[in-house]
């Protein structure tokens, strides 16, 4: 049996982007929710733990009514950037970005509001900035927290299926996943085919949580300054 590899090629590349992006997102929306009051906060908090329990096809859906070449959106994007988000590669991590946000941002969140507030507060009465005491204080004290979130956000992004089908399709070398190539192999009972695919993707997902757990042994370490 000759094996096509570059599904998994592209789902690694596809979780790996999109968890790129979302730390650079996550960090600051978990910010804003630990160290700010503002109004309608529940709500922003609701609307990043949505995917959560959102059946991934609706949200896919959605995506498709938005960014279809038929929509305003998506006849935008075509004719005045060029590209189109539905059936593509782009198209897939813009819709992993929102569907594996939450994964994200929960658990840095969590990290930031378990920073003494003391420790913080005294860095302050000492002058110091926001951004220092973001940079200095905590960023690397909630480092167990960043990298959970980033590799739950990975995992999260490897093994979806159906917000995958619904807005890339199955198209070789730019939307079809690993996740897809399984569905695939299995309709056309290709057990072997689907049994290594699988194998791949349960090695992997068991060595990112084993990696999550195993940073619960840092978390006494003492606070950095």
């Amino acid at each position: 049996m000759i094996m096509d590899w570059y599904p998994l090629f592209l789902s690694f590349k596809l979780a790996l982007i999109s968890s790129l992006i979302l730390l650079l997102i996550g960090i600051p929306l978990a910010y804003l929710l630990s160290f700010r009051r503002f109004r309608f906060a529940s709500v922003l908090e609701a609307l990043i733990a949505l995917p959560m329990v959102l059946p991934p096809t609706v949200l896919g859906f959605y995506f498709i009514v938005l960014f279809s070449p038929n929509s305003m959106l998506g006849q935008f994007l075509d004719e005045h950037l060029g590209f189109s988000l539905v059936f593509s590669f782009p198209g897939l991590v813009f819709g992993s970005v929102l569907y594996s946000l939450p994964f994200m941002v929960q658990p840095i969140q969590n990290g930031f509001s378990q920073l003494p507030s003391d420790m913080l507060n005294f860095a302050r009465v000492l002058g110091r900035s926001d951004w220092d005491i973001f940079k200095r204080i905590i960023l690397p004290n909630t480092l167990p927290a960043l990298i959970t979130g980033f590799v739950l956000s990975f995992a999260h992004t490897l093994g979806e299926f159906g917000l995958v089908i619904m807005i890339g399709g199955n198209i070789p070398e730019e939307t079809k996943v690993a996740s897809i190539a399984i569905f695939e192999a299995v309709e056309l009972l290709r057990f072997e085919e689907a049994a290594l695919y699988s194998g791949v993707l349960l090695g992997v997902s068991f060595l990112i949580l084993l990696l999550v757990y195993s940073l619960g042994f840092r978390k006494n370490q003492p606070l950095r300054w």
